[in-house]
């Protein structure tokens, strides 16, 4: 007869432990499973996900209703168990369910802890630890703005970012001088938090909860020091605690968590502990590795199988917050008898410190470039002697402060025992074997058969190269990945659908083309609202709520919440009455500085929200589009004017230009360049479209980017008159509008499609014009946003502060391009 075996929680390392029990002896339990939450098993660590929507509940599932019924696997969800009768061997739930166990394995798993503050019980003070939780923010994001993250560790970044992603305003509170302390030194820390304040979010750090402020519902959170940030919604994020009640209840030995040997065993027969609930040789784990680990041993264990038992983890943590890669593991921290080898390269972003003592590796931070983490932790974990050749075994052949060997050449150096899922504790050799056994084309394939990227998806990339080392380029099957999470629908079938059913709105496509998430989420709400505006320029109605802050204010907000103003100034030739009208609309409204920006253009930086109307007013000058995917500014020397190496008239070409597009929506922002000679001090061959003047003509260079990612422009044409100047430039833009998908720069828009294809979508008269017609379309429709609040109550009224706000717009800032942008662009639009 089978043995019985209890599972008392549906997590995932329970869960993981009877997925590998019925496969190292699929007849030898029947199996039952309680669960307290309604649901059955997913992936916990993906919750930000769901949060953030880039991901629905059915998209985290681990193991869907099917395959509790497909294995004779009983579940009790929603059933919390109470009562543990050791004598008969029982367990009895909260709903009178009572179940007989030959084996009963612990796995409750943790809580989260809320912090013993006065105020902690009102409505709209949460934690962030189940589905339940991410609903109460998405529903709290559709009534409320601001946001608090008590706890800037790995969790409550992300909770943040999701809160960011919900449209929401967020302030991270935490105890520490430096955020992620656990994980990071405070190198990588300050990086990462410079990246994350560019984002959006806001962090009040060395900070002391004393109280939650509010009557029924949370308004505010007030600090030790009599500080007080407003806040609708409160989500601690300062820890979790082993779920140890029904252990300590029922006498089994239980210290900070459930008290196990190596073999999972508590103190009482017949009882195992595995999981977040389980404490061995004195440690709790909070991470997935370890406890898939614990797992292994156990179900090895109680299948009867010789195993050595579990000794322990080194642990790692992997962050992707918004496109930023972090990674760390061991020891992090510089102590006596240990040296660093650090890689730091600001151009890019990167910082790497490996510490080695005695010649081996114990531990490692990256921030930026995580790329050579799989080969780092392995290092440490099997206690490689790399004296000696500490740069070259720790930083690889080769390397440089981008990265060493390419990923590809690296994973082909990869022995078959090299784990490439550290969660799930899959090596290069088996995913291998599967791809060679089972004949397997694809990563969401590979995932399936051998769980490698199920649980947080970092070593996604990895598997692909495994993939495709294994089989070449030819033998993969590519992944199909939609405009955002809410589809399977890519840029070209979205904007060829709405051209061919005529779509005019967000909700008719999203409806018609069957959007997962009927609301939409942060990345294609903006993307369509594009899109529907550059196919139907006339018809289409702005959809403002699909902005990110800066468009919608029309002004780029800085990290303590107010505004900067940036006023048109045609090709950066301004006037005299000009410039004392800024000194004067400055001097009125107090405003802390004033700045020539790289464009040549003045910025006014440090404007209130209240007075944004009023300081357009009183400018009486057209926005400089310094927030907006749009065209930004045309920089111009004085060329044959004044300068004795011009060739041509720049600054009157300049200004041509950025009156003929001023105000154009683009995918992204667009920055132009008049240079009078080739000299180029306009730069403009590092600009998206860029002009320079030689003997008798023009040359036209497309591409270019100066800014993070530098890019030269490539050269597409010469031209003789200002005239085909002017067609060539609008072709082109139209060219870049029509093709360019969301949120993608010229410089990785135009190497993704080609030089020669724009070429030939711009080689006769006639495509040209064609292109120019429809630019000429959207232009007509398009007006001075200044202008339009300054002239319409309805709107000038959003921009009015209610009396006694305690945050002007600092925690607005948490919104600027993380609210609505995509994870993959930086959110600060920088003029």
């Amino acid at each position: 007869m089978k043995r019985k075996l209890v599972l008392v929680g549906n997590g995932m390392a329970g869960v993981w432990c009877v997925e590998h029990m019925l496969k190292l002896a699929p007849q030898r339990f029947e199996v039952t499973i309680f669960g307290s939450e309604p649901h059955p098993n997913y992936n916990r660590i993906l919750l930000s996900s769901v949060l953030a929507g880039d991901s629905s509940m059915k998209d985290i599932v681990l193991n869907d209703w099917d395959w509790y019924r497909d294995n004779g696997i009983t579940l009790h969800a929603g059933h919390t168990v109470t009562k543990i009768d050791k004598v008969k061997r029982t367990v009895t739930s909260d709903k009178g369910v009572t179940v007989p166990y030959d084996e009963l394995i612990l796995a409750t798993g943790s809580r989260a802890f809320i912090l013993p503050v006065p105020g902690a019980d009102k409505e709209g003070v949460i934690a962030f630890r189940d589905i339940k939780d991410c609903e109460t923010m998405m529903e709290s994001a559709k009534k409320y703005k601001k946001a608090v993250v008590i706890g800037g560790g790995l969790l409550g970044l992300e909770a943040a970012r999701g809160l960011l992603n919900l449209n929401m305003e967020v302030s991270v509170v935490h105890i520490h001088d430096y955020v992620m302390e656990r994980q990071l030194d405070q190198t990588a820390s300050s990086m990462l938090r410079t990246e994350l304040e560019a984002q959006g979010m806001k962090f009040l750090l060395q900070k002391h909860t004393e109280q939650i402020l509010g009557r029924d519902r949370v308004t505010g959170v007030k600090f030790k020091d009599g500080s007080v940030v407003e806040a609708d919604l409160v989500v601690m994020a300062v820890g979790i605690r082993p779920n140890v009640a029904i252990a300590k209840d029922h006498g089994i030995e239980v210290n900070r968590g459930i008290v196990v040997n190596d073999f999972l065993e508590t103190n009482v027969p017949n009882i195992y502990a595995v999981g977040e609930c389980a404490e061995h040789r004195g440690v709790a784990y909070g991470l997935v590795a370890p406890l898939y680990e614990q797992g292994d041993v156990l179900a090895k264990r109680l299948c009867g199988l010789e195993v050595s038992g579990y000794e322990g983890s080194v642990t790692s943590t992997k962050l992707k917050v918004s496109g930023v890669d972090v990674f760390s593991a061991g020891q992090y921290r510089e102590a006596p008898g240990t040296r660093a080898i650090k890689v730091v390269d600001e151009f890019d972003g990167i910082y790497k410190k490996v510490l080695i003592r005695d010649g081996k590796v114990v531990g490692a931070v990256m921030f930026g470039d995580t790329s050579d983490s799989t080969r780092i932790f392995k290092l440490i974990r099997t206690g490689e002697d790399v004296s000696g050749r500490e740069k070259e075994v720790v930083l690889g052949e080769g390397f440089g402060g981008a990265g060493g060997k390419s990923a590809g050449s690296g994973v082909a150096a990869m022995a078959d025992d090299e784990i490439i899922c550290g969660c799930n504790g899959v090596s290069k050799g088996a995913i291998v074997k599967a791809i060679n056994e089972q004949g397997l084309t694809s990563v969401d394939a590979i995932k399936a058969c051998t769980g490698a990227s199920r649980s947080c998806g970092g070593c996604k990339p990895l598997v692909g190269e495994v993939l495709q080392c294994t089989l070449g380029a030819d033998g993969v099957t590519a992944a199909k990945e939609g405009i955002c999470g809410c589809t399977t629908l890519g840029r070209d079938e979205v904007v060829e659908a709405i051209r061919s059913m005529h779509l005019t709105t967000s909700k008719e496509v999203m409806n018609v083309l069957g959007w997962e998430n009927t609301e939409g989420c942060s990345k294609c709400r903006p993307a369509l609202n594009y899109y529907l505006g550059m196919v139907w320029p006339v018809e289409h109605e702005e959809e403002r709520e699909s902005r990110f802050v800066n468009e919608r204010n029309h002004a780029n907000i800085q990290k303590d919440g107010t505004y900067s103003v940036i006023p048109r100034i045609y090709g950066g030739v301004t006037s005299p009455q000009e410039l004392k009208r800024i000194a004067e609309v400055a001097e009125k409204y107090e405003v802390p500085l004033v700045k020539f920006t790289g464009g040549q253009r003045l910025d006014l930086l440090g404007v209130k929200k209240e007075d944004l109307p009023k300081v357009w007013e009183d400018l009486d000058m057209p926005s400089g589009y310094g927030y907006g995917k749009a065209l930004r500014t045309v920089k111009t020397c004085v060329g044959n004017t004044f300068c004795r190496f011009g060739t041509q008239d720049a600054m009157g070409m300049g200004i041509a230009i950025e009156r003929r597009f001023e105000r154009l929506n683009t995918p992204a922002k667009v920055k132009i360049a008049v240079s009078g000679c080739p000299r180029n001090c306009a730069e403009a061959t590092i600009k998206d479209f860029g002009i320079v003047a030689i003997d008798g003509g023009w040359e036209l260079h497309v591409g270019g980017n100066g800014g993070v990612k530098v890019r030269a422009t490539d050269l597409l044409c010469k031209v003789k008159t200002e005239e085909e100047v002017m067609e060539y430039a609008a072709a082109y833009l139209q060219f870049y509008r029509e093709t360019g998908k969301w949120n993608e720069r010229t410089s990785e828009w135009l190497p993704r499609i080609g030089l020669e294809t724009v070429r030939a979508a711009l080689d006769t008269p006639e495509k040209r014009q064609a292109l120019v017609a429809r630019i000429d379309e959207a232009l007509q429709v398009m007006t001075d946003p200044w202008k339009e609040i300054i002239e319409t109550p309805s709107l000038r009224a959003t921009f009015e502060e209610l009396p006694g706000s305690l945050a002007v717009d600092a925690s607005a800032a948490a919104e600027a391009a993380a609210g609505l942008e995509s994870e993959a662009a930086a959110a600060v639009e920088r003029p």
